[in-house]
């Protein structure tokens, strides 16, 4: 009776094999893409003459809390 379950269970692991076939295998690698070609440069008025660009007209914005945001602790007291 051990010999028929051995042969049953060798049946049973010879029924699934890895397909060998070429359709089923993994195709071989091809050659990679070349790389990305930098962008043309295009030189600006202000960047070609190594000038800075003016101020905005309305002003940088200045929030009224700024300060507070960046306010240290009071010495002495623990940080919480």
């Amino acid at each position: 009776m051990e010999r028929r379950k051995e042969g049953e269970a060798a049946e049973e692991m010879s029924g699934w094999a890895t397909p060998k076939r070429g359709e089923c295998r993994i195709p071989a690698a091809i050659r990679c893409p070349p790389p990305p070609r930098k962008k043309k440069w295009y030189p600006t008025a202000a960047g070609a003459l190594g000038m800075r660009r003016d101020p905005p007209r309305k002003g940088y914005f200045h929030p009224p809390d700024l300060e507070a945001l960046f306010a240290l602790a009071p010495r002495g007291e623990a940080c919480a």
